[in-house]
């Protein structure tokens, strides 16, 4: 429609306000269809959406919108591939929802202390972020209930189930209750995610929506084949054509990273190393 702001969907005026904030003006494609209906249906929904379409947002305001603050049961459970995707979205979460007094939005990830975050399930968490290990952990320790939720995300599905978990995600399904809201997000539609979803889904609305990929329109491909000995040379030469060059240089071994990096320094380009 291109007319479509976020003041025309049903949320609640703090998560407006806060988002007024982050400068979110124009819903994406994924935000103007998911928002709307979350908001207003209890079916389940299947997004075919790759990370950059706005999705956390799509799904993220319409579950704290909906969240009864009184409540400090869990009431939302998203499930994700990452603990860095854990920690991205728990952040994303608490920046949408930070004129919400009383809401607990607590990351579970594995690699960080367990007791910690069994301490913040223990005040009441009405939304739960999670990599799978770890959340089905938590449930059976008896730290995270999960018997109750209205609503359970599954987001990068794809991704959960090529790196293994598709176990840990049927036992964390397994607990949930029978009457809720599954939503299921995932780059592809792979015959593991399809049988997800007609195990642990029924009456779905499918929804697609493209990447706008338009960092790729302005782009060139420039492939120089050279000698092994060269190659440093051409690296400094590509710099000196394109003097506000702000490059990337990808080595095999972190020796190698090192060697560019100083030689780069030694001859007076501002460079360091990752690795």
């Amino acid at each position: 429609t291109g007319k479509t702001t976020f003041q025309n969907f049903s949320l609640k005026k703090e998560i407006l306000k806060a988002i007024k904030d982050l400068n979110f003006i124009k819903p994406t494609p994924i935000q103007e269809i998911v928002i709307p209906f979350l908001v207003k249906s209890k079916q389940d929904l299947i997004g075919t959406a790759q990370t950059g379409t706005g999705k956390t947002a799509a799904f993220g305001l319409p579950s704290l919108s909906l969240t009864s603050v009184e409540n400090t049961k869990t009431q939302t459970l998203i499930l994700c591939p990452t603990r860095e995707l854990c920690i991205q979205i728990s952040k994303d979460l608490k920046n949408y929802s930070k004129y919400i007094k009383g809401i607990n939005i607590v990351p579970v990830y594995g690699g960080a202390k367990i007791d910690v975050q069994m301490r913040a399930l223990k005040k009441g968490a009405q939304v739960v972020v999670g990599t799978p290990g770890r959340t089905k952990d938590l449930i059976k320790r008896k730290k995270l209930y999960i018997e109750f939720i209205d609503r359970v995300i599954l987001d990068e599905a794809d991704e959960m189930l090529s790196m293994g978990f598709k176990e840990d995600l049927e036992f964390i399904l397994s607990k949930t209750p029978k009457e809720k809201q599954t939503l299921l997000f995932s780059a592809t539609m792979t015959k593991k995610v399809r049988e997800v979803t007609k195990n642990y889904m029924n009456d779905t609305k499918e929804v697609s929506v493209a990447r706008k990929n338009i960092a790729s329109e302005n782009v060139n491909h420039v492939n120089y084949i050279v000698q092994a000995r060269d190659r440093y040379e051409v690296i400094k030469r590509v710099s000196d054509m394109n003097p506000d060059i702000y490059g990337i240089v990808f080595c095999r071994t972190r020796r190698e990273t090192k060697d560019v990096a100083n030689k780069l320094m030694h001859d007076n380009y501002n460079a360091d190393t990752l690795h």
